[in-house]
């Protein structure tokens, strides 16, 4: 009976930490709009007033939202757009254009995608499919038709915005700001960039039609605050359905915001970074540690978070390599320090590696030349030395000049780490020139 009991439990536990895993993702991983506004208030404040002056009084505007990638300009947006789509009246007559530079690499697209999210595509047959000039003619005589009473508002959010200042001509950079101008159809135009030196890419008939009204996210908290969303982003809700789970869950939080080795490993972390997307990679690595036998977060599973998202990945190439591509790193870590990080080729690494194999013919293979070269095209294959210039067909291969991406510091830890190292390739690595 009581094994029943004990298994009956064990589901219970099991179904409530997937949901905890399943909260705590969605709130790492999507932006979404349930989530806090961090030291974004002012902003959220002029932004929302903006986009309800447009919806609601018809009043064209155009605005920059300007900040480092992962400072949320896209949760502000969104923030701004959920509680906009939440007024009475609003959320059926307004339209919403969302497009990315990274997307729409040319007008030609960006104006198929508007007359997509518009729903334009067949109003007049094939007409929209035409060429670019009359696609543009016909969603701009769409636009002029309307006037500020009658016209069903549009918002046109641009994310990458600098992207589509570097279009031909930027004419639909021009087209839009130039409708936000005219008494035609309301548009709302919010571009999103990380690029502060933006105004200086439009052009200045672009640049006359916007408003110039910029707003700047800049992370500005200290870390009294990030330890703050450091809490806020792990607590569980209030409606989470096991009371007691959430509020012995809420607690163990509450006790590794206090913890000091947990406070070094977020101070590092604040130091390197305010951007909130890091944060929550850091935690998302800590979450996923969380088992029925270990349903907590531990100081422990941060700081191992940590070491994993502080990783070299270059160096973790190398633990991967052949024990002859290491013997070729190290020759052309000793060329370097012989030649002054001057570029180097096969023939000279070559060289150096038969050296050594002369030296410790005893205890180390020696291969063919082109297994060897082999060795080393994969070193390339792998970004691990790069060509000086660019390749000509008729260059030979052996004497094409490369560079090693690699510093000292980085080939010394990844032979520390790596796994059966022959103990003559460490010595040779940390060997002086007197040998040579």
């Amino acid at each position: 009976m009581s094994s029943r009991k004990s298994k009956s439990n064990n589901l219970i536990h099991t179904e409530y930490l997937s949901q905890v895993q399943r909260i705590l993702r969605e709130r790492f991983c999507y932006q979404s709009s349930h989530s806090n506004l961090f030291g974004l208030q002012v902003q959220y404040k002029h932004l929302i007033e903006l986009l309800k002056r447009t919806a609601i009084h018809g009043e064209s505007n155009s605005v920059l939202i300007i900040g480092p990638r992962g400072s949320g300009k896209t949760m502000l947006i969104n923030h701004a757009l959920k509680e906009l789509m939440e007024v009475e009246d609003v959320s059926e007559n307004v339209l919403q254009v969302h497009l990315n530079g990274l997307l729409q690499i040319n007008d030609k697209i960006a104006l198929k995608e508007i007359t997509r999210q518009l729903n334009l595509e067949n109003v007049v047959g094939d007409k929209v499919f035409g060429s670019f000039a009359e696609n543009l003619s016909f969603i701009l005589e769409a636009l002029k038709k309307g006037d500020r009473t009658s016209s069903c508002p549009v918002i046109f959010i641009l994310d990458e915005f600098d992207l589509f200042a570097h279009h031909r001509n930027q004419t639909l950079l021009y087209n839009l700001f130039d409708i936000s101008q005219s008494a035609q159809t309301p548009i709302a135009v919010i571009g999103l960039t990380c690029r502060l030196d933006i105004l200086e890419l439009l052009e200045k008939r672009v640049k006359s039609r916007f408003s110039h009204r910029q707003m700047h996210l800049m992370n500005s908290f200290g870390f009294p605050q990030y330890l703050k969303i450091f809490k806020e982003q792990l607590s569980l809700p209030a409606e989470f359905p096991d009371k007691l789970f959430a509020e012995k869950w809420n607690e163990n939080v509450q006790c590794l915001s206090e913890d000091k080795s947990v406070q070094e490993v977020l101070q590092k972390h604040f130091n390197v970074s305010k951007s909130l997307r890091s944060l929550h990679m850091l935690l998302m690595l800590a979450l996923s540690r969380v088992t029925t036998s270990h349903p907590f977060i531990t100081a422990a599973d941060l700081m191992e978070a940590n070491q994993l998202c502080s990783m070299d990945s270059k160096a973790n190439i190398v633990h991967g390599l052949s024990v002859l591509e290491i013997c070729l790193i190290i020759a052309m870590k000793h060329l370097n320090d012989i030649y002054e990080e001057e570029p180097f080729n096969f023939q000279m690494v070559y060289n150096e590696f038969q050296k050594f194999v002369q030296r410790k013919a005893h205890s180390v293979y020696n291969f063919e030349k082109p297994v060897v070269m082999k060795a080393f095209e994969h070193l390339q294959q792998l970004e691990l030395i790069r060509p000086v210039e660019r390749t000509s067909v008729n260059a030979q291969r052996e004497y094409q000049l490369m560079k090693l991406l690699l510093d000292n510091t980085q080939i010394m830890n990844a032979l520390q780490k790596y796994p059966n190292c022959p103990t003559d390739v460490r010595q040779w690595a940390t060997s002086s020139l007197s040998w040579l």
